[in-house]
Protein backbone atom coordinates (compact mmCIF):
# COMPACT_ATOMS: atom_id res chain seq x y z
CA UNK A 1 0.00 0.00 0.00
CA UNK A 2 1.42 3.11 -0.68
CA UNK A 3 1.70 6.25 1.26
CA UNK A 4 -0.67 8.31 0.06
CA UNK A 5 -3.47 5.34 -0.41
CA UNK A 6 -2.62 4.87 3.28
CA UNK A 7 -3.61 8.15 4.95
CA UNK A 8 -6.24 8.52 2.24
CA UNK A 9 -8.03 5.04 3.68
CA UNK A 10 -7.41 5.91 7.27
CA UNK A 11 -9.05 9.31 7.19
CA UNK A 12 -11.80 7.76 5.94
CA UNK A 13 -11.83 5.52 9.12
CA UNK A 14 -11.45 8.25 10.92
CA UNK A 15 -14.00 10.08 9.77
CA UNK A 16 -16.31 7.20 9.76
CA UNK A 17 -15.86 6.71 13.82
CA UNK A 18 -16.40 10.75 14.28
CA UNK A 19 -19.85 10.72 11.69
CA UNK A 20 -21.44 7.88 13.28
CA UNK A 21 -20.48 8.65 17.24
CA UNK A 22 -18.36 5.86 17.55
CA UNK A 23 -15.54 8.12 19.59
CA UNK A 24 -14.70 8.23 22.79
CA UNK A 25 -11.68 9.77 23.40
CA UNK A 26 -10.83 12.73 25.57
CA UNK A 27 -11.35 16.44 23.14
CA UNK A 28 -8.56 16.95 20.49
CA UNK A 29 -6.95 13.62 21.01
CA UNK A 30 -4.25 12.92 18.16
CA UNK A 31 -4.18 9.61 16.66
CA UNK A 32 -1.02 9.06 17.68
CA UNK A 33 -2.01 9.78 21.01
CA UNK A 34 -4.92 7.34 20.56
CA UNK A 35 -2.25 4.48 20.09
CA UNK A 36 -0.14 5.45 22.66
CA UNK A 37 -2.85 5.16 25.54
CA UNK A 38 -3.94 1.79 23.27
CA UNK A 39 -0.42 0.43 23.92
CA UNK A 40 -0.51 1.46 27.73
CA UNK A 41 -4.16 0.06 28.22
CA UNK A 42 -2.56 -3.20 26.62
CA UNK A 43 0.14 -3.16 28.97
CA UNK A 44 -1.67 -3.01 31.63
CA UNK A 45 -3.60 -6.05 31.04
CA UNK A 46 -0.95 -8.38 30.47
CA UNK A 47 1.95 -9.46 32.96
CA UNK A 48 5.02 -7.56 32.74
CA UNK A 49 6.88 -10.30 30.84
CA UNK A 50 5.00 -8.82 27.63
CA UNK A 51 5.27 -5.37 28.11
CA UNK A 52 7.19 -4.10 25.40
CA UNK A 53 7.81 -6.64 23.37
CA UNK A 54 4.78 -7.88 21.75
CA UNK A 55 6.93 -8.80 18.29
CA UNK A 56 8.94 -11.49 20.54
CA UNK A 57 5.92 -13.36 21.14
CA UNK A 58 5.59 -16.38 19.04
CA UNK A 59 2.22 -17.68 17.78
CA UNK A 60 4.28 -21.04 17.39
CA UNK A 61 2.86 -23.61 19.86
CA UNK A 62 5.29 -25.94 21.91
CA UNK A 63 3.43 -28.39 21.30
CA UNK A 64 0.93 -30.39 23.49
CA UNK A 65 2.21 -31.99 26.66
CA UNK A 66 1.53 -35.94 27.30
CA UNK A 67 -0.78 -37.25 29.50
CA UNK A 68 0.40 -38.99 32.37
CA UNK A 69 -1.55 -41.73 34.16
CA UNK A 70 -1.38 -43.13 37.75
CA UNK A 71 -1.66 -46.71 38.80
CA UNK A 72 -5.38 -46.98 38.76
CA UNK A 73 -5.18 -45.41 35.06
CA UNK A 74 -6.20 -42.10 36.04
CA UNK A 75 -4.97 -38.94 34.63
CA UNK A 76 -2.32 -37.25 37.43
CA UNK A 77 -3.22 -33.78 36.20
CA UNK A 78 -1.48 -31.80 39.08
CA UNK A 79 1.79 -33.11 37.44
CA UNK A 80 1.84 -32.47 34.31
CA UNK A 81 2.76 -29.09 33.39
CA UNK A 82 5.90 -27.38 34.35
CA UNK A 83 5.77 -24.58 32.33
CA UNK A 84 2.90 -22.89 29.66
CA UNK A 85 3.15 -21.26 25.70
CA UNK A 86 2.87 -17.72 25.66
CA UNK A 87 -1.22 -16.21 26.41
CA UNK A 88 -2.98 -16.44 23.50
CA UNK A 89 -4.19 -12.79 24.80
CA UNK A 90 -0.72 -11.48 24.79
CA UNK A 91 0.10 -12.96 21.02
CA UNK A 92 0.55 -16.25 21.77
CA UNK A 93 -1.16 -19.68 20.09
CA UNK A 94 -4.53 -20.34 21.02
CA UNK A 95 -4.44 -24.15 23.09
CA UNK A 96 -7.28 -25.14 20.75
CA UNK A 97 -7.31 -24.12 16.80
CA UNK A 98 -11.22 -24.32 17.09
CA UNK A 99 -13.77 -22.86 19.48
CA UNK A 100 -14.87 -25.43 21.82
CA UNK A 101 -17.95 -23.42 22.93
CA UNK A 102 -21.01 -23.83 24.65
CA UNK A 103 -22.87 -27.40 24.94
CA UNK A 104 -26.85 -27.79 24.10
CA UNK A 105 -29.01 -29.30 26.57
CA UNK A 106 -30.53 -31.69 24.17
CA UNK A 107 -26.36 -33.02 23.98
CA UNK A 108 -26.60 -33.08 27.91
CA UNK A 109 -30.09 -35.18 27.89
CA UNK A 110 -29.14 -37.61 25.47
CA UNK A 111 -26.49 -38.87 27.41
CA UNK A 112 -26.81 -38.12 30.70
CA UNK A 113 -24.46 -40.92 32.51
CA UNK A 114 -21.77 -39.78 30.03
CA UNK A 115 -22.17 -35.92 31.15
CA UNK A 116 -21.67 -36.94 34.55
CA UNK A 117 -18.42 -39.17 34.23
CA UNK A 118 -17.21 -35.76 32.07
CA UNK A 119 -18.45 -33.41 35.05
CA UNK A 120 -16.72 -35.73 37.89
CA UNK A 121 -13.03 -36.24 35.72
CA UNK A 122 -12.94 -32.27 35.02
CA UNK A 123 -14.02 -31.44 38.52
CA UNK A 124 -11.13 -33.66 39.44
CA UNK A 125 -8.72 -31.95 37.39
CA UNK A 126 -9.62 -28.45 38.27
CA UNK A 127 -9.10 -29.27 41.84
CA UNK A 128 -5.89 -30.58 41.07
CA UNK A 129 -4.25 -27.83 38.90
CA UNK A 130 -5.83 -24.49 40.15
CA UNK A 131 -6.51 -23.06 43.48
CA UNK A 132 -10.21 -21.70 42.57
CA UNK A 133 -12.92 -23.48 44.50
CA UNK A 134 -15.40 -25.55 42.54
CA UNK A 135 -19.42 -24.74 43.89
CA UNK A 136 -22.44 -26.72 42.47
CA UNK A 137 -23.27 -25.34 39.20
CA UNK A 138 -26.85 -24.48 38.45
CA UNK A 139 -27.21 -24.36 34.61
CA UNK A 140 -26.01 -27.84 33.29
CA UNK A 141 -23.55 -28.09 30.59
CA UNK A 142 -21.05 -26.07 32.61
CA UNK A 143 -18.54 -25.99 35.63
CA UNK A 144 -18.65 -23.79 37.69
CA UNK A 145 -15.28 -21.76 39.97
CA UNK A 146 -15.80 -19.34 42.53
CA UNK A 147 -13.16 -15.94 42.26
CA UNK A 148 -12.75 -14.21 44.77
CA UNK A 149 -13.60 -10.96 42.77
CA UNK A 150 -15.78 -10.44 39.70
CA UNK A 151 -13.15 -8.78 38.29
CA UNK A 152 -10.53 -11.87 38.47
CA UNK A 153 -13.56 -13.94 36.98
CA UNK A 154 -13.96 -11.48 34.14
CA UNK A 155 -10.25 -11.35 32.87
CA UNK A 156 -10.23 -15.45 33.47
CA UNK A 157 -12.87 -15.08 30.33
CA UNK A 158 -11.15 -13.00 28.53
CA UNK A 159 -8.14 -14.56 28.58
CA UNK A 160 -10.11 -18.33 28.63
CA UNK A 161 -11.74 -17.35 25.02
CA UNK A 162 -8.80 -16.55 23.78
CA UNK A 163 -7.74 -19.82 24.12
CA UNK A 164 -10.42 -20.72 21.51
CA UNK A 165 -12.46 -22.65 25.18
CA UNK A 166 -15.35 -20.66 25.58
CA UNK A 167 -15.91 -18.89 29.35
CA UNK A 168 -18.27 -16.35 30.70
CA UNK A 169 -19.23 -15.05 33.94
CA UNK A 170 -22.00 -14.06 36.43
CA UNK A 171 -20.41 -12.24 39.29
CA UNK A 172 -17.51 -13.77 40.52
CA UNK A 173 -18.63 -16.98 39.40
CA UNK A 174 -16.59 -18.68 35.91
CA UNK A 175 -18.15 -20.60 34.07
CA UNK A 176 -16.24 -23.13 31.64
CA UNK A 177 -17.85 -25.43 29.52
CA UNK A 178 -18.54 -29.48 30.18
CA UNK A 179 -20.56 -31.79 27.72
CA UNK A 180 -21.30 -35.40 27.47
CA UNK A 181 -18.85 -36.15 24.31
CA UNK A 182 -16.19 -34.49 26.01
CA UNK A 183 -13.11 -37.17 25.92
CA UNK A 184 -10.14 -37.07 28.48
CA UNK A 185 -7.21 -36.13 25.81
CA UNK A 186 -9.08 -33.57 23.99
CA UNK A 187 -12.04 -31.62 25.52
CA UNK A 188 -11.59 -32.14 29.26
CA UNK A 189 -7.49 -31.23 28.85
CA UNK A 190 -8.72 -28.52 26.32
CA UNK A 191 -10.84 -26.89 29.22
CA UNK A 192 -8.25 -28.09 32.17
CA UNK A 193 -5.27 -26.23 30.14
CA UNK A 194 -7.03 -23.23 29.29
CA UNK A 195 -8.23 -22.64 32.91
CA UNK A 196 -4.50 -23.83 34.20
CA UNK A 197 -2.44 -21.50 32.05
CA UNK A 198 -4.34 -18.12 32.37
CA UNK A 199 -4.45 -18.86 36.26
CA UNK A 200 -1.08 -19.40 36.00
CA UNK A 201 -0.22 -16.35 34.03
CA UNK A 202 -3.19 -13.93 35.98
CA UNK A 203 -2.07 -15.06 39.80
CA UNK A 204 1.78 -15.70 39.23
CA UNK A 205 2.59 -13.57 36.80
CA UNK A 206 0.60 -10.10 37.34
CA UNK A 207 1.88 -7.69 39.21
CA UNK A 208 0.22 -6.97 42.79
CA UNK A 209 -1.05 -3.70 41.32
CA UNK A 210 -2.45 -5.08 38.12
CA UNK A 211 -4.48 -7.80 39.56
CA UNK A 212 -7.71 -7.00 38.57
CA UNK A 213 -10.08 -5.35 41.67
CA UNK A 214 -13.27 -4.97 42.80
CA UNK A 215 -16.19 -4.91 39.85
CA UNK A 216 -15.56 -5.82 36.12
CA UNK A 217 -17.47 -3.50 33.02
CA UNK A 218 -19.78 -5.23 30.89
CA UNK A 219 -18.03 -7.81 28.19
CA UNK A 220 -20.00 -8.02 24.92
CA UNK A 221 -19.70 -11.91 24.78
CA UNK A 222 -21.84 -14.30 22.03
CA UNK A 223 -25.10 -15.68 22.97
CA UNK A 224 -25.54 -19.24 24.11
CA UNK A 225 -27.79 -21.75 22.02
CA UNK A 226 -30.54 -21.64 23.51
CA UNK A 227 -30.51 -17.41 23.48
CA UNK A 228 -29.83 -17.71 19.50
CA UNK A 229 -33.03 -20.07 19.16
CA UNK A 230 -34.92 -17.70 21.34
CA UNK A 231 -33.97 -14.93 19.41
CA UNK A 232 -33.25 -15.86 15.91
CA UNK A 233 -34.63 -13.02 13.86
CA UNK A 234 -32.96 -10.72 16.48
CA UNK A 235 -29.43 -12.74 15.83
CA UNK A 236 -30.00 -13.12 12.05
CA UNK A 237 -30.21 -9.04 11.88
CA UNK A 238 -27.92 -8.36 14.77
CA UNK A 239 -25.44 -10.26 12.78
CA UNK A 240 -26.07 -9.02 9.31
CA UNK A 241 -25.69 -5.53 11.10
CA UNK A 242 -22.20 -6.41 12.62
CA UNK A 243 -20.78 -7.55 9.42
CA UNK A 244 -21.91 -4.72 7.28
CA UNK A 245 -20.88 -2.30 9.72
CA UNK A 246 -17.49 -3.96 10.01
CA UNK A 247 -16.62 -4.14 6.28
CA UNK A 248 -18.33 -0.67 5.50
CA UNK A 249 -15.95 1.01 8.24
CA UNK A 250 -12.44 -1.29 7.61
CA UNK A 251 -12.80 -2.56 4.10
CA UNK A 252 -12.15 -6.23 5.95
CA UNK A 253 -13.79 -9.33 4.16
CA UNK A 254 -16.17 -10.86 7.01
CA UNK A 255 -18.05 -13.82 7.24
CA UNK A 256 -20.32 -16.08 9.76
CA UNK A 257 -18.22 -18.58 11.91
CA UNK A 258 -18.90 -22.17 11.92
CA UNK A 259 -19.36 -21.63 15.83
CA UNK A 260 -22.56 -19.84 16.00
CA UNK A 261 -22.49 -16.62 17.65
CA UNK A 262 -19.45 -14.95 16.44
CA UNK A 263 -18.26 -13.06 12.99
CA UNK A 264 -15.25 -13.60 11.71
CA UNK A 265 -12.54 -10.84 9.76
CA UNK A 266 -10.11 -11.92 7.22
CA UNK A 267 -6.63 -10.39 8.44
CA UNK A 268 -3.79 -9.42 5.64
CA UNK A 269 -1.65 -12.39 7.87
CA UNK A 270 -0.94 -13.87 11.75
CA UNK A 271 0.73 -11.11 12.95
CA UNK A 272 -2.10 -8.35 12.22
CA UNK A 273 -4.72 -10.70 13.79
CA UNK A 274 -2.49 -10.80 16.73
CA UNK A 275 -2.05 -7.58 17.33
CA UNK A 276 -5.90 -6.90 16.36
CA UNK A 277 -6.75 -9.38 18.92
CA UNK A 278 -4.98 -7.21 21.95
CA UNK A 279 -6.42 -3.85 20.88
CA UNK A 280 -9.86 -4.99 20.57
CA UNK A 281 -9.46 -7.31 23.79
CA UNK A 282 -8.84 -3.93 25.88
CA UNK A 283 -12.20 -2.64 24.92
CA UNK A 284 -13.76 -5.27 27.18
CA UNK A 285 -14.90 -6.92 23.72
CA UNK A 286 -14.37 -11.27 24.14
CA UNK A 287 -11.98 -11.90 20.94
CA UNK A 288 -10.41 -14.93 19.19
CA UNK A 289 -8.79 -16.04 16.65
CA UNK A 290 -8.32 -18.62 14.50
CA UNK A 291 -4.87 -18.88 12.49
CA UNK A 292 -5.35 -14.78 10.40
CA UNK A 293 -9.39 -14.81 10.93
CA UNK A 294 -10.11 -13.03 13.76
CA UNK A 295 -13.47 -13.62 15.86
CA UNK A 296 -15.94 -11.02 17.20
CA UNK A 297 -19.35 -11.93 19.29
CA UNK A 298 -22.75 -11.10 18.20
CA UNK A 299 -23.84 -9.87 21.25
CA UNK A 300 -27.71 -9.83 21.74
CA UNK A 301 -28.20 -8.50 25.64
CA UNK A 302 -27.55 -4.88 25.10
CA UNK A 303 -28.56 -2.18 22.50
CA UNK A 304 -25.27 -0.99 22.09
CA UNK A 305 -23.31 -4.05 22.03
CA UNK A 306 -23.37 -3.85 17.89
CA UNK A 307 -22.12 0.07 18.21
CA UNK A 308 -19.55 -1.28 20.78
CA UNK A 309 -18.26 -3.98 18.72
CA UNK A 310 -17.90 -1.91 15.56
CA UNK A 311 -16.26 1.20 17.40
CA UNK A 312 -13.48 -1.23 18.75
CA UNK A 313 -12.81 -3.06 15.78
CA UNK A 314 -12.25 0.05 13.62
CA UNK A 315 -10.32 2.05 15.94
CA UNK A 316 -8.03 -1.15 16.28
CA UNK A 317 -7.79 -1.45 12.49
CA UNK A 318 -6.98 2.16 11.98
CA UNK A 319 -4.49 2.40 15.03
CA UNK A 320 -2.87 -1.43 13.25
CA UNK A 321 -2.49 0.49 9.69
CA UNK A 322 -0.86 4.23 11.56
CA UNK A 323 1.24 2.03 13.37
CA UNK A 324 2.45 0.05 10.29
CA UNK A 325 2.97 2.71 8.17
Amino acid sequence: MNDSFHSSFVSVQWIFLLQNGLLFPMDNISPADELRSLEDRINALLPPRYSGCFEDVSPTSMGSATLRYDNDGKVVWGEIWTTFCHLALAGGPPHRGRLLGPVTAEEIEASPQQYEQVVAELSRALKLCVNLPLIPAKQPGWITLQCKLEATAAWLVRAIVAENVIARHDGAILYVPAGPNFRVEKEIKNVVVSVAKTCHYLFDHLEPEQQPMGAAPALVGPPLPHEILAKCEQYQQAAASLQRCIEESTGMVTRIAESPGWVGMNCSDEETAVWLLRAVAVGDILVRREEATLYVPIDLSASDAIIRTTATVTKAHFLSRLRSK
